[in-house]
């Protein structure tokens, strides 16, 4: 039977990149979002491909449909989430009401998730936790405030998380993007971007490079300078 990864957060770029390296792989791949259509296509693709996939529509901000979501999917050898709330402000304007539209998607979320498809890979021995995020979750930026406080939290709790799961076979790895993802929703909004962009398929090669070897835990793009 070939081991599973849900991809929650299979929109367009990464998501979509990271579902088709696995199922290159010969992952069986869950893909979770908030529109079936996508989804439907993506199936189709890795389907028509030769590759096992499922799609599954839903609003992962319902915090109480996520059990139900975690029993039809089934204990997991893998899963990613990449969903963060968008919308930058600067610190001096942020208030603690839009901080709060940050939290649920940053936090809540991981952390059901985590409670659910956890402790099968702790009772296996085996298993994988992967994310990815802006870069502002490691460093605050000069008005690019709002999420990445919020996600700097999230980096935290798989900080933490990390320490406890290590030495009982599951990996928890982290992804960190300070570059606009090339097909992404966010970078096709954008009509006068001029700051550095990342091919997706190149950001999932990382995280499939960093599963598989397990190490490191955490990786930026791009790379920080080495200091002279």
């Amino acid at each position: 039977m070939s081991p599973s990864i849900a991809v929650f957060g299979a929109g367009p770029g990464l998501g979509q990149a990271l579902a088709r390296r696995y199922a290159q792989e010969g992952w069986t791949v869950w893909l979770v979002g908030r529109r079936p259509d996508p989804l439907n296509l993506l199936v189709k693709e890795l389907t028509d491909g030769g590759s096992r996939a499922h799609a599954l529509a839903a609003d992962l901000s319902d915090l109480a449909a996520i059990p139900t979501l975690a029993k039809r999917i089934g204990p997991l050898d893998a899963f990613y989430y990449g969903l963060s709330a968008g919308g930058f402000t600067s610190a001096t304007n942020l208030t603690a009401e839009q901080f709060d539209r940050f939290v649920p998607l940053a936090m809540h979320t991981p952390i059901a998730l985590v409670r659910e498809f956890l402790p099968a890979m702790l009772d296996r021995g085996d298993g994988a936790i992967l994310t990815a995020q802006g870069g502002s979750a490691q460093r605050g930026l000069p008005n690019l405030s709002g999420p990445g406080p919020a996600i700097a939290a999230q980096r935290n709790y798989l900080q933490s998380l990390e320490g406890e799961v290590a030495g009982r076979g599951v990996y928890v790895g982290r992804l960190y993007i300070g570059a606009a993802i090339i097909g992404s929703a966010w970078h096709t909004e954008q009509d006068n971007y001029t700051g550095p962009t990342v091919d997706p398929a190149y950001l999932a090669e990382q995280l499939w490079t960093m599963h598989s070897t397990r190490s490191p835990s955490e990786i930026k793009h791009p790379a920080a300078p080495a200091s002279t």
